[in-house]
């Protein structure tokens, strides 16, 4: 376990949120670029809440944000540190409603936001947590689908499928070939007519220039690092996310 992830279940709410929003842009700078594909306005959609950076820096350019977290004390977490237009539904995100399988590492946590629909060595515990297909809540108005799930990108977007074709939002999504094959997501979002972009250093470019599986297959220690480590160390860089925009779209355009 990371030295962040030991501490963060001791921490109060609002210290631990407040630590998180000043780390996090520096773990994962595409947060530092929101601006880029998320207009101000209308619906944005967090799925994989974790401690909340995205759904709180989302709060401030969109009028609702919608925030979808499995692991229980995490989604308590959030609801006390996201501000008013902050829903957070306690709840995994997959291609269909009910009940789902949730697994966790052996502390039976999910602190490190490792917690996922598909289970791999690292996980230890099962947790059986609401599930439901994002068509279900029948958004409207939505300008961005953020998605860090962990190994069920596929499912949940499937389980969104008629939300994205009829608002046709940005789409920001975790992808590590370590944990499953990049081409299935890649090619379902290419059949919709969207267009994949990375961030590799100060400025984007296109997913198709840019061998994501290679790059994480050379830096991949990299990612054994915890949040603190590589915030402060921002210069060892993992991409392990892409944004996918629709109808030909740019970033910032």
């Amino acid at each position: 376990m990371t030295l962040a992830a030991r501490l963060a279940p001791h921490l109060p709410p609002r210290v631990l949120a407040s630590a998180t929003d000043f780390l996090y842009p520096r773990f994962e700078p595409e947060l530092r670029h929101l601006a880029d594909f998320c207009p101000r306005g209308g619906t944005a959609v967090d799925i994989g809440g974790w401690y909340g950076p995205w759904s709180r820096r989302m709060a401030a350019r969109a009028d609702r944000v919608v925030t979808i977290e499995p692991v229980p004390h995490l989604a308590r977490r959030l609801r006390a540190t996201t501000p008013p237009n902050v829903e957070v539904l306690q709840a995994a995100a997959t291609d269909h409603n009910g009940t789902a399988t949730l697994w966790l590492p052996p502390d039976g946590r999910g602190d490190r936001g490792i917690s996922s629909l598909v289970r791999r060595e690292l996980h230890d515990v099962a947790l059986d947590v609401p599930c439901l297909a994002l068509d279900e809540l029948s958004l409207g108005d939505v300008s961005l689908l953020k998605v860090d799930v962990d190994g069920s990108e596929l499912a949940m977007l499937r389980g969104a499928e008629a939300t994205i074709r009829r608002e046709r939002p940005a789409l920001f999504i975790e992808l590590e070939v370590r944990i499953q094959p990049l081409e299935p997501v890649i090619d379902f979002l290419a059949a919709l007519a969207y267009t994949g972009w990375v961030l590799p250093g100060r400025d984007w470019t296109p997913l198709a220039e840019f061998d994501l599986a290679a790059h994480q297959q050379r830096t991949v220690h990299v990612a054994d690092d915890g949040l603190l480590r590589r915030s402060l160390a921002p210069h060892r860089r993992y991409v392990n996310s892409a944004l996918f925009l629709p109808d030909a779209r740019t970033p910032g355009s």
